[in-house]
């Protein structure tokens, strides 16, 4: 008599994936000096443009180590300029470039093709005609201008209706949120010959500005109340999540002039009889729900933007800041003058860098204000992911997205960093996108069907502008079928 064991299947080990905090950064990094608490929320240095620049400034960020900051106004002629920032009260100017076709920009929506890496920025031709056009930044003392595209409908000088007013850059593909004309979908993947795959213009109504967290995209407006949350994981076949007007305490729709994403929440930018953030949760997105409000009576918003457990927003007059520890009432902390139309406030480490695009003073379009005298020290948070844990059916052209609490230095992104694996233990190849809080990996291609896929981002690797990384690791796996193989973990 044979007498035959029933034996387990052994857990099936991933490919070796590179150290966490196996990348380099070019540029020195983000702010890491201490600095004097005298200084705290005055400023201590001024970021300027080229010789060409008016004081037209908005949203700066930090890639590769270095801040970068447009200048262009509305009407059109600006460029970049990129800074070392590690000692934010002494910045030292690296590159910079000028062209003419470039007008305000919005983002900095930032990606790779053909071994360049390339900033998205908004341009105008003339009246008739504008859109979008790419920076090469490969080289941060040598930014060049490289490719433009024209979108259909463009009308200036109306500065929201029929214009380029933000962009989103993930994979071959960048998001151009257009006002009226919708949001336009460009192949980038030769960014020498981009060209439009698609315009969708049920977005919102006026489309603003358009976030995506993996498949999941947050469109919303310019000054408006609407706003809508997608599932974008098949390209040509958007799904619509929800469809929600912005309200206020009263619950009545009320216009916010941008958004922007942080963690698993929204948050919008209240304009109109008075300032301050609305916050919107967003974990599940077929039904996001408001959370709270912060008001200031004599604001007009701007942009806001998240770090950890504070909010920064340009109130037109003033800039705040505000506790966001409790999420439910987020209250005005701080506040700091400059003159000209104070739109931007935004954070890196331990100081906020505030830019008017309008009424700069010469020299003073963008300021350096320290809020803390020691350098950040705090980890970045993952709070939300999509395709969320445990989801089936996820289109085969799928993308994975990790959205953070604070922004994150894209370059520490990488195959180390944010893992991927198939459930017979092979790796998945793909490209790494980073854009403020978020974080994109695009497979080199289509996800295989009916099969189970494993994600892990390990404690170490990506890390925030100041350099601090991940501390607690996070897991999760989806299947682009009916059923989940069991997790190795």
């Amino acid at each position: 008599m044979i007498l035959l064991l029933a034996c387990a299947e052994p857990p099936i080990v991933p490919d070796t994936f590179p150290d966490p905090g196996d990348y380099a950064l070019t540029g020195p990094g983000g702010p890491s000096v201490s600095l004097d608490a005298a200084l705290l929320d005055a400023p201590c240095a001024a970021l300027t443009g080229g010789a060409e620049d008016i004081e037209h400034h908005n949203l700066v960020g930090m890639h590769d180590g270095f801040l970068l900051l447009p200048w262009a106004p509305e009407s059109g002629g600006g460029g970049i300029t990129l800074y070392e920032f590690s000692d934010p009260c002494n910045p030292v100017k690296r590159g910079e470039a000028y062209e003419p076709l470039m007008r305000e920009t919005h983002t900095l929506a930032i990606g790779r093709a053909a071994g360049r890496t390339l900033l998205a920025v908004d341009t105008l031709v003339d009246a008739d005609h504008g859109g979008v056009g790419f920076w090469d930044i490969s080289d941060p003392d040598a930014p060049a201008w490289l490719s433009s595209l024209e979108i259909p409908g463009f009308a200036y000088p109306d500065a929201y209706f029929r214009v380029s007013l933000s962009a989103f850059w993930q994979g071959d593909l960048l998001f151009l949120s257009s006002g009226l004309l919708g949001v336009f979908v460009i192949d980038v993947s030769d960014a020498t010959a981009p060209e439009i795959l698609d315009n969708w213009t049920e977005v919102a109504f006026m489309s603003g500005s358009f976030h995506v967290v993996g498949n999941l995209a947050l469109a919303s407006t310019a000054g408006m109340s609407r706003t809508m949350l997608w599932d974008i994981g098949d390209p040509e076949d958007w799904q619509l999540l929800a469809d929600f007007d912005v309200v206020d305490d009263l619950g009545e729709a009320h216009p916010y002039y941008f958004a922007n994403v942080g963690g698993h929440y929204a948050f919008f930018a209240r304009k109109d009889e008075g300032g301050g953030p609305v916050v919107y949760d967003i974990a599940d997105p077929t039904s996001p729900v408001r959370v709270g409000a912060g008001f200031v009576a004599d604001g007009d918003g701007g942009y806001v933007v998240r770090q950890n457990a504070l909010l920064f927003e340009g109130e037109s007059n003033f800039g705040s800041r505000y506790d966001f520890s409790d999420p439910s009432a987020p209250a005005e902390i701080a506040r700091i003058d400059m003159s000209g139309d104070f739109d931007t406030l935004v954070p890196i480490g331990n100081v906020a860098v505030a830019s008017v695009d309008e009424g700069g003073e010469p020299g003073m379009a963008t300021l350096v204000f320290p809020y803390e005298a020691e350098p950040d020290s705090r980890a970045p948070s993952l709070e939300l992911f999509n395709p969320p844990d445990g989801a089936t059916w996820v289109p085969v052209t799928g993308r994975i997205g990790l959205s953070f609490d604070e922004q994150i230095e894209p370059v520490s992104a990488h195959a180390g960093a944010f893992r991927v694996w198939r459930q017979d233990g092979a790796a998945v190849s793909g490209r790494f996108y980073g854009q403020e809080t978020i974080v994109n990996f695009v497979p080199d291609d289509p996800l295989d069907p009916d099969t189970t896929y494993f994600v892990e981002v390990p404690a170490g690797g990506i890390a925030d502008v100041s350099g601090n990384a991940v501390a607690v690791a996070t897991n999760f796996s989806f299947s682009t079928g009916a059923d989940l193989s069991e997790r190795p973990w």
